[in-house]
């Protein structure tokens, strides 16, 4: 299975083309990653590529209840424990950049979230320990206050650097801060990060330039979501608008590690049913390495290689439950079912204690005896 077989990306030599996608877990208290975190990432280093969940690069950052940072040294210090022991084992990791701009609220850190424009999302609302509460109208961020958002994001590419990992993803998806420069629904500006495709990116480009500056080779990534609906997000045309920053993605000087597509159907038009795919429009665009995930099978997966769709596949809910997923994919199975009630609560059920593929059969043998 070509799945299985190694992939040279960049600097960084892959086992396989498996890449562990980002997944919030909200198992960080107090925003500083752990022991039990170390457990976790650990079971999964049998990955091409591990992409930690969403750290985010300041407090006003933060929407979620017990989500990791990577801007204080106490941060730096509890990665570090997890990025020596997934090398230990043999693994690849990358941390994923992430500040979710107006999904954020003041509950975490009392400050007003902050956003290209002063308009809250027009669904959904703010999760909290306290339920789900209405999100707050955010503060449209001036010029200077960008350019200081430009450097917490080098910031914390550069605390990354020092706590281990091999390379980092700026998560420009699903609706947080970056996605909500680049969608039009989000961003009604009328100066030099608003109004045009050019103007919209610009974000972007410049954090994506900062991010670069602290990582001298091919180990930055960079995540999108053409198709993304989440957190209320929207856009006039996604087609034109994605197809002009992967444009731009594939002219840097300095080449990307990856692009990360999400994979979903994309509208071509609010005037008909006609769509195209996430990743064929990356790809069209984008001569670099390109993630595609999105509901993968390990079947999808290897036909999606094998017509060159993408050059790597990611994994969400199937590397949650099988920790040692490229090994089961080689036996052909049996799959572990993820318990998705687990997927946000705290402790270690449903966290580290799936089983791996041996230590289940050994459970199997010794039931039968």
């Amino acid at each position: 299975m070509k799945l299985l077989q190694p992939y040279q990306m960049g600097p960084v030599a892959l086992p396989n083309h498996m890449v562990m996608a980002p997944l919030t877990r909200n198992r960080a208290p107090g925003g500083v990653p752990n022991a039990t975190m170390v457990r976790y990432y650990v079971q999964r280093a049998s990955a091409g590529l591990i992409i930690t969940e969403g750290t985010q690069i300041e407090p006003v950052g933060q929407g979620y209840q017990d989500t990791p940072g990577i801007y204080s040294p106490e941060q730096r210090d509890g990665w570090r424990t997890i990025t020596t022991a997934v090398h230990r084992a043999g693994g690849r990791i990358f941390a994923q950049l992430w500040h979710v701009g107006r999904i954020s609220h003041s509950y975490y850190h009392g400050s007003t979230p902050v956003a290209p424009s002063a308009l809250p999302p027009d669904r959904g609302q703010a999760y909290t320990p306290k339920g789900l509460i209405p999100f707050e109208t955010p503060h449209a961020l001036t010029t200077p206050e960008i350019h200081e958002l430009v450097a917490a994001f080098r910031h914390a590419a550069t605390i990354a650097q020092e706590a281990g990992f091999d390379g980092v993803e700026i998560h420009g998806a699903n609706g947080y801060l970056i996605d909500q420069f680049l969608q039009s629904g989000s961003n009604v500006r009328t100066d030099e990060y608003g109004g045009s495709l050019e103007n919209r990116a610009r974000f972007l480009l410049e954090v994506t330039a900062a991010v670069q500056s602290a990582w001298k080779e091919q180990r930055v990534g960079i995540r999108l979501s053409p198709a993304g609906a989440a957190n209320g997000i929207h856009d006039a045309n996604p087609v034109e608008t994605f197809g002009y920053v992967a444009e731009r993605l594939d002219e840097l000087k300095q080449p990307l590690a990856y692009l990360h597509v999400v994979e979903a159907p994309v509208p071509t038009s609010g005037l008909d049913d006609h769509a195209t795919c996430a990743t064929e429009l990356l790809r069209s665009k984008f001569r670099g390495t390109l993630i595609s995930t999105g509901g993968y099978t390990p079947e999808s997966a290897e036909r999606a290689l094998a017509n060159e769709c993408a050059d790597l596949i990611g994994f969400g809910k199937l590397f949650i439950a099988n920790p040692d997923l490229p090994e089961r994919i080689r036996r052909g199975g049996p799959y572990n079912t993820p318990e998705v009630a687990t997927f946000y609560a705290p402790g270690e059920h449903g966290y580290t204690d799936y089983p791996a593929l041996d230590a289940r059969e050994a459970a199997t043998v010794g039931a039968s005896a």
